[in-house]
């Protein structure tokens, strides 16, 4: 665990959280700036606090609500499983297991834009620790739901051939969207 604690933002719907880098994981700004990216996304009004309801705490004693983790690829894969053939993270209502190759890559849906990435997968995983299911796109262009899987891509088309979520083809593509409040206001 990444020591230390940040103070309660956001609603009363209040969750407690630590942040963890696997040992040996070496990245840019070190366990510090995962851990202040972490936090600045959950504070962010654009996140899941932006609804009014849920808060967030960083923790560094007791038993958190939830660990959000850092991991190596084998570690992720060990975590998530093996079900779908391609890199990503996963989540349970207790733990966000975050693959350090694609913090650190990113995805392809996001053009390079590294920080939006992060962004959303934090949001996206935390969305499932909070207990919200994948969704598809629901309006051809619009913003993406953070809730769908964009680390795979935007289109339900591809989604549905990956065979995942019941995500029907019909067509629609979305635009990347790394926040469940997007304005910054419910």
């Amino acid at each position: 665990m990444v020591p230390g604690a940040a103070p309660a933002v956001g609603g009363p719907n209040r969750i407690t959280y630590t942040v963890e880098v696997e040992e040996g994981i070496q990245l840019t700004g070190g366990p510090e700036g995962f851990t202040a990216d972490v936090t600045g996304i959950l504070a962010d009004p654009r996140g899941w606090s932006g609804d009014g309801q849920h808060g967030f705490e960083r923790v560094d004693s007791g038993k958190p609500d939830l660990r959000i983790r850092l991991t190596s690829q084998l570690t992720t894969r060990e975590v998530c499983g093996y079900s779908i053939p391609l890199e990503g993270s996963c989540a349970t209502t207790e733990v966000v297991t975050v693959n350090v190759a694609r913090w650190v890559r990113g995805a392809v849906s996001f053009q390079g834009a590294s920080v939006e990435y992060k962004q959303y997968v934090i949001n996206h995983e935390v969305g499932h620790g909070l207990g919200y299911d994948h969704k598809s796109c629901q309006d051809d262009r619009a913003l993406t739901p953070v809730m769908m899987q964009q680390s795979w891509g935007v289109s339900n088309d591809y989604l549905a051939a990956l065979g995942t979520d019941r995500v029907v083809a019909d067509g629609k593509v979305c635009r990347p969207n790394a926040w469940p409040y997007p304005t910054g206001s419910r």
